[in-house]
Formats: structure tokens, sequence, C-alpha cells
């Protein structure tokens, strides 16, 4: 009964004016940037954080997770209809949605991926809504050592997860840990890393920072790149699934769904590795496997459903351990704490129609993304034909404008433009810029626990191994990199993320 009142709270709360058009927005802002190949939700929510702090807290949150998972829907249409995906969660639909527009079957390639992707969406926010409450509550009994090896844990699952050099995403957690140490002191009022820049005092900002490397970044590197897009010339229909079609992708669509939910929870992953998960399972579950990448409905039904089910159980961690599970939760934790809100348990005591607001929130955007696809999918193909010539120069006045509208400083300009340097930089070194960020976030907070724990144990480390739960997150951190060294894991994994990056 608890549940249902807290689910009646946050309805309460979603359904106000504002609330309905903010989440309406974000999940049109959303499928816009899916659509659109090479703008992901990384880096639109970091060209979108200054925009919200004119925002209620829960308003701008509820317009950020709109743009999450409305670009997982996005996604689906440019992969489908031009074999290029809009989004990296749909790598995978590429491989069966386009030859199904090639067989004359876009229509229902849509349907399906619209379709699955809200049946996901339903099923995994109930599971958020579900676990929340409980988790919090487990929460709430963590101690300052707990908190650090549940981070420690979370570091290395981002670790594991990241595609590329596993040496590399160290190299970068690494860095954001220190990058996250500029400042000054809580504790003794000193101030490190700054240069004695006054600028540098407070620390980097978190917008800079994340507008620096997933905005300016990408800009400079997607103008190296040639545009190569062949839309679809075929005329549009057949929306309307068949007898047939809805008895494939139904087990598939379940299948996704449970994957993609699982895959979220899990620390570094999200939708991206759940698309793919989905795509694996089902093609070694079929008695048909070499007809998957040839028009294979299900191809399409599962890794859509998985990568809308995970992007909405990644909010599981970030809402009731405090813990971003991906680089775009990190962007929702560093939202959060930019309105002074501190990611973790007490949230859903302290903020509660925020808390259930976000998730009853995820609800109304699928359904409102399901009324609006296939509708506007003629607005989205032409969206399709806009050069990218146009779009970047005014993505990059935007960055300025919003990061100076910030402080009214600009230096923080010219630290985002040195930032994107960098960025560009590790894009071409093969480094990913998502660890960084998630060490940046919670190198802070690791750094603060770890001081608490020392103080309560008057500076014995051993508190980190002699309480149970803190153990248990250090054992299975310790789990995950000996797997890890395992020559068969390690294989498979760098096998999936080429097939994927393919």
């Amino acid at each position: 009964m608890e549940l249902f009142a807290n689910l009646a709270l946050g309805f309460q709360t979603v359904t106000s004016p504002e609330n309905l058009f903010y989440c309406f927005l974000g999940a049109v802002i959303g499928t816009l940037i899916g659509v659109l190949p090479g703008i992901g939700p990384v880096q639109t929510l970091a060209i979108l954080l200054p925009t919200t702090f004119a925002l209620p807290p829960v308003s701008a949150l509820i317009m950020l997770a709109g743009i999450y998972y409305g670009a997982q829907y996005g996604g689906s249409t440019t992969s489908i209809l031009v074999n290029l995906p809009g989004e990296a969660s749909s790598v995978v639909t590429c491989l069966d949605g386009y030859q199904m527009a090639r067989q004359g079957r876009a229509g229902a390639a849509l349907a399906v991926a619209a379709w699955g992707s809200f049946v996901a969406g339903c099923f995994s926010t109930l599971v958020l809504a579900i676990l929340a409450a409980p988790l919090a509550g487990l929460a709430v009994s963590f101690g300052p050592a707990e908190y650090f090896s549940l981070m420690v844990f979370g570091l290395v699952g981002s670790v594991v997860l990241a595609s590329g050099s596993v040496l590399k995403a160290v190299g970068m957690i690494l860095l954001g840990l220190l990058l996250g140490m500029v400042g000054t002191d809580v504790t003794s009022g000193i101030q490190r890393f700054s240069f004695h820049l006054p600028e540098l005092a407070d620390g980097i900002g978190f917008v800079p920072l994340a507008m620096g490397l997933f905005g300016i970044s990408q800009i400079l590197s997607s103008l190296e790149k040639e545009e190569k897009r062949e839309i679809l010339k075929q005329k549009l229909a057949g929306f309307w699934l068949s007898r047939q079609d809805i008895r494939d992708s139904l087990p598939a669509i379940f299948r996704g769904t449970i994957c993609g939910s699982l895959m979220g929870i899990l620390p570094g992953g999200g939708a991206i590795l759940g698309s793919f998960t989905a795509y694996m399972l089902e093609k070694k579950s079929s008695k048909e496997p070499e007809s998957f990448g040839k028009g294979n409905i299900r191809g399409v039904a599962a890794p859509e459903s998985a990568n809308n089910a995970a992007a909405q159980t990644s909010f599981v961690p970030l809402l009731t351990l405090g813990i971003p599970s991906n680089v775009v939760l990190a962007m929702m934790a560093g939202a959060m704490m930019i309105h002074g809100i501190q990611p973790g348990p007490r949230v859903i005591s302290s903020n509660p129609s925020l808390f259930w607001g976000v998730i009853a929130s995820m609800w109304v955007g699928n359904l409102m993304l399901l009324v609006l696809n296939l509708p506007l999918i003629g607005i989205w193909v032409r969206v399709l034909s806009v050069p990218y010539r146009f779009l970047y120069p005014a993505i990059l006045l935007f960055c300025c404008v919003g990061i100076y509208a910030v402080n009214n400083n600009t230096f923080d300009v010219g630290l985002t433009a040195l930032l994107g340097l960098l960025g560009y930089v590790f894009l071409r070194l093969d480094c990913e810029p998502a660890p960084l960020i998630l060490g940046f976030v919670l190198g802070p907070m690791m750094e603060e626990n770890l001081r608490r724990a020392m103080l309560i144990s008057r500076g014995d480390p051993l508190v980190l191994i002699t309480r149970p739960m803190s153990l248990a997150f250090l054992l299975l951190a310790v789990g995950l990199l000996v797997v890890m060294a395992l020559p068969a894991i390690r294989k498979g994994r760098d096998k999936a993320f080429k097939e994927e990056e393919a």
C-alpha cells in the first residue's frame, strides 16, 4: 500500500502543467538528438545543464531523464532508415532494421521498435519503483566505510564494462579523481592544485568539464568525418504489425526487457551493453541464427526493448545509493548537485515529491513517446537531411553562451575550450572520457567517506575489511578484476566491443 501511496504522490507531482511540459520537452528533445547521428544524450545533457539552473529541481530532472530515454526511441529511426545509429545503443538495430527497410518493411521495423521500447520502459520503471524504497532503506544503514567500498566497486565496474583498453580506462578514472581534488580542501582550508588561480578555488566546475569533454570535443571529432547518409527513398507505410510479426517479436521483447533491466543496474552498464547482450542472447537462442542480420524482426525487437529498459533501471543505483552507473547518470548526479541535492538514499525521505515524481514521469514520458514517435516519422526523416555544417556552429555558440551565463565569467569559457581540446586528444588516443567523469563525480565523495571512516576508526585502515558490507563490496571489486584477467573473458569482451563499433 505504501508503494501505491508513493506512486500517487509521484503522479500528482508530474501531472502539474509545468512538469508535464518539461516531460514532453525532454521526450521530444531526446527523440530529436537520438535521430541525429553524432549527437547523443551525453553531449545534449552536457550542453543543456546550464539551462536547468533556472528550473525547479523536479522539472529539471524530469526533462533530463526524458532526454535520456527519449534518445533510445529516436536512435532506432535513423538506424532503420539510414543504417547509421543515431545513438550508440542503437548500433545493433542497424543489423536487421535496415535490412527490413530495404525489403519494404520499414514501417514494421519502426513499429516493433516503438512498441518494444514502450513495453520495456513501463516494465523497467515498475522495477525501479519496487526496488527504490528497499534499497534506499538498506543504504541508510551504510557507514562511511561501506560507502567508500561501494564507490570503489562502482568505479571498478565502470572500468570492466568500458569499451577499449582497460589500462586506459583506469588511467582516465585516476585523472578524474585528480581533477576532482582541485580546489579548497574542506578539512584544512588549503587550496590544492589551483595554481593560485582564484577561479579554481572552488574546484573545476562540472558544467565546463562536461561540456568540454563531451560537447566541444565531439564537434571537433565530427568535423573530421565525411558525411555519408543514404536516406531510404521508399514511402513509409505498414505501421501495423501482422499476427506473425507479433508472435515472433513478443518473446524477444520480453527477453530483451529482462536482459536490459538487469544490465542497467550493473555499475558501468547501461543501454549500450543491454542492447548488445540482448541481441546476442536472441541470436544464440534462435533455431535460425543465420537469419539474423538479414531482416529478422527479433533482431530489432530485442535490442530496442533492452536499451530502453536499461536506460531506466540505470536510475536505480543513482537514486537509491547515490552511485551513477554510467556517464549519463553522472551528468544527472551533477545536475542534482548543482541544485543542492545530494544523490543517495536520503533523497527519498528528504524530497519524496522529487524522487517519486521522476519515477512517475517515466511512465508518462514513455506514453508520450509512443503517441508521438510514429506520427512524426516524416518530420524526423526531414531532420536527417539537415547538413551537420549548419548544426555544429549553433551547438558551439549555445555551449559558449550557456557556460558564460552560469557565473558570468569568461574564465569558464576558456576552461571549457581547453577541456574540449583535451577531450579531442583523448578521442584521438582512443581514451574513453566516460570513466573520467565518473571518477570526477565520485572522487570527492570517496575522499570524504574515507576520511570519515579513518576518523571513526582512529586511523585504522582495517575498518574497510572488518565491516562485513564494506568487505563484500571490496571482494566484488576484486572479483571483477580477476574475472577480467581471465583470457577467455577478456577476449570475449574485446570481440564484443569490436562488433559493436563495426
